[in-house]
């Protein structure tokens, strides 16, 4: 406010441009005036004037003014000038669906980014919260109050087996009954991968028989393409995995359910126009390989 009076000399020109009410730009002037022990302004005739200290405040206070709009105004965001290493959380199949969709243009728009994957940790939350990821993609709910997160895909289940399994020329999905009374080989990165999948798969979890567990899927896939085992994932796996590796897909039950994929980051980084940039490419990235 006192740049705007010693630039105007007038508390009513003041109270337009702040969009003030004359008694509360009055007030402010008098306090001004105490706090800084000059009247500042000075009626000269039927118009307002600066004093001497005033005039010698005008250019300084102006000044401060210019440098702190430097120092709170974002300066324009480009990729191109971005000089910074990201790390995304995600498994072996959020890499495959949300990243590596946009990985090749997010790397042209950003030649001096660099991007670390790293595996998903147990507690997504608590490594955003401290800054060790920027981002993760995750399957599963997750809804702290300080989260922000984008709609990715939702993704239904499948199951891979042998060309020669028994169940591999039937027509439509698998019953439940049918996926039960198989053997399973189960994928994942971690316990707690094991612990939020049967989560998702609920009663099934808990019922069907998971004679192994591997956390690396083209490696589940040999031991599935030599075997009567069957590997439940979720559809878009297994239909690339079915196409690499000679696999037969039966889609699971409905009764399995299906997997909602978002992209997470934390409020600490909400304001972040790096972070705003790198989810809008992968989300978006993420939408057109979909359709």
């Amino acid at each position: 406010m006192l740049a705007v009076l010693l630039r105007t000399c007038s508390v009513t020109a003041t109270a337009r441009k702040l969009g003030l009410s004359q008694p509360t730009v009055s007030r402010s002037l008098a306090q001004l005036r105490s706090a800084i022990g000059d009247p500042l302004l000075v009626r000269v005739g039927n118009r307002m004037c600066r004093t001497a200290r005033g005039d010698a405040l005008l250019e300084p206070v102006s000044s401060w003014l210019e440098s702190a709009a430097i120092l709170i105004e974002s300066p324009e965001f480009q990729p191109a000038s971005l000089r910074r290493r990201f790390r995304i959380a995600a498994t072996d199949f959020g890499v495959m669906a949300a990243i590596t969709p946009a990985l090749p243009a997010i790397l042209k728009a950003a030649p001096e980014a660099a991007i670390d994957i790293v595996p998903l940790p147990f507690e997504p939350a608590a490594a955003l919260a401290a800054g060790d990821i920027d981002l993760a993609v995750s399957g599963l709910d997750y809804n702290p109050a300080q989260l922000h997160g984008r709609a990715l895909f939702t993704d239904s289940f499948a199951c891979l087996m042998r060309p020669e399994h028994p169940l591999a020329t039937g027509d439509g999905a698998l019953t439940l009954d049918q996926l039960l009374g198989c053997t399973h080989l189960g994928i994942t990165v971690s316990d707690a991968e094991v612990e939020r999948l049967d989560h998702v798969l609920g009663e099934v979890a808990r019922a069907r028989k998971v004679s192994a567990r591997i956390p690396y899927f083209h490696a589940a896939a040999g031991v599935i393409a030599g075997s009567d085992l069957l590997m439940m994932l979720p559809l878009r796996a297994a239909r690339t995995f079915a196409r690499v590796h000679g696999l037969a897909l039966r889609h699971a039950p409905a009764e399995v359910g299906t997997l909602h994929y978002t992209l997470l980051w934390h409020e600490r980084s909400a304001q972040d126009p790096a972070v705003a940039w790198l989810a809008d490419r992968l989300g978006t990235a993420c939408h057109s390989s979909s359709e």
